[in-house]
């Protein structure tokens, strides 16, 4: 049965939690808008666009200057008014903190969608999928190749293998799009083995077999990099949380027990290490759902963060705060979820809601 105490603290940490959300998501809109300079902009390019409608309409060309001017000042003034752009600054960011709160994404300043939406909502969803695909698969298998190369390491401290990965371990230091880049040189260049980058083939296979072989042709590369950038380092970081685990005296106890290392290993090191590694990959898997700007220009690879590099170089404030806010509540639900799951799984938390 759940405690009182154990329902105070998951209602304290969602309060928490929120806040932390709401603050963030704030920040955003304020930088994003560089505080209402970027509405300046939008203002001037409205004031422009309606200035050429109203040039190009057949029924204003008749008339003098002056009354065109007025017209235009008049469309203007009403569109300002319907956009709500006559409302000040702080006003209107208290206004899109609550619309961004309640998903209410809106519509791009700029950008479109690739089947031409012009919804944030939209703009997202579409490139959602692509970077899933890309760096929650590369996530998930560096997680599974840290995790038993670095627990087979802690088994052979000291080996060849082991003092290897500890030597190159520095190599994880540089970024996966500079491994890329080499890597685009060597099989695309040189070799023309593989594409260079994009998702699939120009024009796309007909059949969904093909499509699919060819969307994972085009993953080898980007993926290929993402796993060299952090071979060395993450088996070198599981490793030594493992050997610090190993010298606890609870397992110096169960060796002097005469216990097998397999037991020692699955009961006395891989148990009482799961949540920190639970956490670490739950989180892994929440932030590999944004993207990498820099590795998706490369390889020009059409998922969030690709979008996100389109957002900020053409200032669409809304698709920045749209991918915040969606990041900012998954990262929220999973830390939140954590928390929960630790007051259960480990004794250590369970003991003090008693």
């Amino acid at each position: 049965m759940v405690s009182k105490n154990l329902l105070k603290y998951i209602a304290i940490r969602t309060v928490a939690i929120y806040l932390t959300v709401v603050v963030a998501v704030y920040l955003t809109i304020i930088i994003a808008n560089m505080g209402g300079k970027i509405d300046e902009f939008v203002l001037g390019d409205l004031q422009i666009q309606i200035t050429e409608q109203v040039n190009r309409n057949p029924q204003y060309r008749s008339l003098p200057g002056s009354e065109k001017d007025k017209i235009i000042k008049q469309m203007f003034e009403n569109e300002v008014k319907r956009l709500g752009y006559d409302r000040p600054f702080l006003e209107r960011s208290l206004i899109y903190l609550k619309n961004a709160l309640t998903l209410d994404l809106g519509r791009a300043l700029f950008m479109v969608s690739d089947s031409g939406s012009r919804f944030v909502r939209n703009i997202i969803l579409e490139r959602l999928p692509n970077t899933v695909l890309l760096f929650t698969t590369v996530t998930v298998i560096n997680f599974f190749i840290s995790l038993f190369l670095g627990l087979y390491l802690s088994r052979h401290y000291n080996s060849f293998f082991d003092r290897l990965v500890v030597a190159l371990s520095p190599t994880s230091t540089l970024p996966g799009w500079f491994y890329g880049i080499f890597l685009i040189l060597i099989f695309y260049t040189w070799l023309h083995l593989l594409p260079p980058g994009g998702l699939v083939d120009v024009p796309p296979p007909p059949d969904p077999v093909s499509y699919a072989l060819s969307v994972l042709k085009h993953m080898i590369l980007p993926m290929a990099s993402w796993i060299i950038s952090g071979f060395f380092l993450g088996i070198y970081g599981t490793r030594t949380f493992f050997l610090i685990f190993s010298t606890e005296d609870y397992v110096e106890a169960a060796k002097a027990k005469g216990l097998p290392p397999r037991l020692i290993e699955t009961r006395y090191i891989l148990r009482p290490s799961l949540p920190p590694i639970v956490t670490n990959f739950a989180l892994s898997l929440i932030g590999s759902w944004g993207g990498a700007i820099i590795t998706e220009t490369v390889f020009q690879w059409p998922g969030l963060g690709l979008v996100t590099w389109q957002a900020i170089q053409s200032f669409d404030t809304p698709v920045l705060v749209g991918i915040t806010v969606i990041y900012a509540y998954l990262l929220a639900a999973t830390v939140l979820i954590l928390d929960i799951v630790y007051a259960f799984i480990d004794p250590r938390i369970k003991a003090g809601f008693a």
